[in-house]
C-alpha cells in the first residue's frame, strides 16, 4: 500500500467548552476534515486509522470502516467534508492517521492525515 500525495487532507479544529468539564479532566474537541481528490480517477474511502495522543503521552488508536457512518466516493476534482470529535483527559493533544482508499481499479492506497493539534483556547501562546 502506498501513500497518496494527490489526495490532501485538511483539518480544522474546535474546542467545545459546553461539553467539556476541566474539573473532571474532560476536554471535548471537534474537527472538520476536508479530503480532496486531485487524482485522475474516482476513489472511495474504505477505512480510517487515528492515533490520538494527550499531553500526558497517553495514546489511543481508533480504526474502523468509513467515517461518520459513510464510505464516500470522491470523483476527480471533488471534495468530501465531515465533522467528528474526540474527548481528551488533557487540554492539549494531537491526532494523526490515514484513510485507506481504493480506486475503481482496486488499487489500495493511504491518504495521510497530517499531525494536528487539539488545544483549549488560550492554553498555548
Amino acid at each position: 500500500m502506498t501513500s497518496a500525495l494527490n489526495v490532501p487532507v485538511v483539518v480544522d479544529t474546535f474546542y467545545i467548552a459546553a461539553q467539556s468539564d476541566p474539573s473532571a479532566q474532560r476536554y471535548v474537541f471537534a474537527y472538520t476534515i476536508t479530503i480532496t481528490n486531485h487524482s485522475a480517477e474516482a476513489i472511495q474511502l474504505l477505512r480510517r486509522y487515528w492515533l490520538i495522543t494527550d499531553a500526558n503521552g497517553k495514546q489511543t488508536e481508533v480504526s474502523g470502516d468509513g467515517v461518520v457512518g459513510e464510505q464516500p466516493t470522491l470523483q476527480p476534482g471533488s471534495s468530501y467534508q465531515y465533522t467528528s470529535g474526540a474527548v481528551l483527559e488533557t487540554p492539549v493533544g494531537t491526532m494523526q492517521g490515514h484513510y485507506e482508499m481504493v480506486t475503481y481499479a482496486q488499487q489500495h492506497f493511504n491518504a495521510d492525515i497530517p499531525l494536528f493539534r487539539l488545544a483549549m483556547p488560550n492554553i498555548l501562546n
